[in-house]
């Protein structure tokens, strides 16, 4: 394979090590998203909420998503992402605990909407320093490390939400874990160096040639580099920018990915996994075994998307991911619809679900994350990663929240036909609008998309 050919070669190994570490804020991210999942059946024996308090254990960590995603879009340019990652990892761990110690409804959601800050930080602040220190020809599987530990993290909570569903206070293990890899971030980035795009901006030029030398193959192609950060540093930005001719070309396509990745149900297909599983006819136990498939699933492709996107480029598995989540969504809708196959074929739900989650992980899950981080200007990167990073968990915020309100509305399967609508005018967006962003560097990415919008004719 190219890509890890490449991975493991020269001082790419050292790139490798610091896009694993700093990949753990996925890992918060999935493990979060996926624990809930089987947690929620466990808190409701004990807690006994009303609908508003179980929506509520969801939708808190959502909100909190939000705020830290616009916390962090200053942060990452004021403290720097390096800081901001430890201090989410922190964050985390407290989230966890306090998750884990709740007597309480109330004290629960305090503590999952103190998880969500950390979480909507890690969630963009690890995919843009990832990408400013990867080099461009393993950009993209580098930086879709954070996606392949996102969907890990989704693997490890229903392996722990499996594993724990027979012990003496399940839920709050399940939720009490996560301090673990929030600690391990916290740690692991104090080693990490700063971002080279960063330390530009700071005025410290030899700390970012150093760490250039260190992530590129030779000194020239650091310098090279270096020389371009340098010029597109001189421009001052600001959020008044993010409206400006191109940028605002690629804020628009950054809030449509963010908007599509939730409006196609991703999240209520991980949040309510089991949920879905049971309508088929099986019980907890066997859903909650049954949706370990689904999170192996998300592994395998994600790596599988990992492998090729340097090679066969963002858009085109963007395309064929986005169609198979439609077909995939469809054939939902009509088992549902059809009881001769809820009684006598329930594995097709199951299928289904496997062949989504495939079709997600090899488009719109990693190239999402990845796009957002390559396609804005140095001067407003943060700030657009923010929006678009916020316009996702607000999104994730509606759809997750209202999923079983919806279905009581118009049923399970036009939801899934719903959702499959909103894919199919996604996919026809990215057919037309899309850039592709593969084999070249964020400052020539920046320099085409900001001269791809004419300016508006004065007088």
């Amino acid at each position: 394979m190219d890509f890890l050919r490449e991975a493991f070669s020269g001082n790419n190994r050292f790139v490798l090590r610091l896009a694993i570490i700093a990949a753990l804020g996925g890992f918060l991210f999935g493990y979060d998203t996926g624990v809930i999942s089987g947690a929620l059946l466990y808190i409701e024996a004990d807690f006994h909420p009303s609908s508003f308090e179980a929506q509520a254990f969801v939708g808190a960590l959502l909100i909190g998503a939000v705020v830290g995603a616009i916390l962090s879009g200053f942060s990452a340019d004021a403290l720097s992402r390096r800081r901001t990652k430890i201090v989410s990892g922190c964050v985390y761990v407290l989230g966890a605990l306090g998750s884990a110690a709740a007597q309480g409804p109330t004290q629960l959601i305090v503590a999952r909407f103190v998880l969500g800050i950390s979480v909507g930080a890690a969630s963009f602040v690890s995919p843009l320093y990832i990408s400013e220190l990867a080099p461009k020809r393993i950009r993209g599987g580098v930086t879709s490390f954070n996606q392949l530990m996102i969907v890990s993290g989704i693997f490890a909570a229903y392996i722990v939400n499996w594993a724990f569903g027979g012990v003496s206070g399940n839920w709050r293990w399940m939720l009490g874990l996560g301090a673990l890899p929030g600690l391990i971030l916290a740690v692991g980035m104090y080693f990490q160096p700063f971002s080279p795009r960063w330390l530009v901006e700071q005025g410290r030029e030899e700390e970012a040639r150093d760490v250039l030398r260190r992530a590129r193959s030779s000194e020239d192609e650091a310098d090279e580099e270096l020389g371009e950060i340098k010029a597109e540093a001189k421009e001052e930005g600001s959020l008044r920018d993010l409206l400006s001719p191109g940028v605002r070309a690629m804020v628009l396509i950054g809030v449509v990915m963010a908007v599509a990745q939730q409006l196609i149900g991703v999240n209520t297909v991980i949040y309510y996994a089991p949920t879905i599983l049971k309508l088929t006819g099986v019980g907890t136990g066997a859903a909650i075994t049954q949706a370990l498939s689904v999170g192996i699933t998300n592994v395998i492709f994600t790596i599988v998307a990992i492998l090729i996107l340097d090679r066969v480029g963002r858009r085109p598995l963007l395309l064929v991911g986005t169609v198979g989540c439609i077909l995939a969504l469809v054939a939902l809708g009509i088992f549902f619809a059809s009881s001769t196959l809820k009684q006598e074929a329930p594995v097709v739900a199951l299928i289904c679900l496997i062949a989504y989650i495939a079709s997600f992980a090899v488009g719109l899950g990693p190239v999402f994350w990845l796009m957002i981080s390559e396609i804005f200007p140095l001067k407003v990167r943060s700030a657009a990663m923010s929006v678009s990073t916020v316009a996702n968990w607000s999104s994730n915020f509606l759809v997750s929240t209202f999923f079983l309100t919806l279905t009581g509305a118009i049923t399970i399967q036009g939801t899934f036909w719903l959702y499959a609508g909103f894919g199919v005018l996604a996919a026809i967006f990215f057919a037309f609008r899309l850039p592709e962003t593969k084999d070249r560097s964020l400052e020539e990415i920046s320099h085409e998309v900001s001269s791809a919008e004419p300016e508006p004719e004065s007088g």
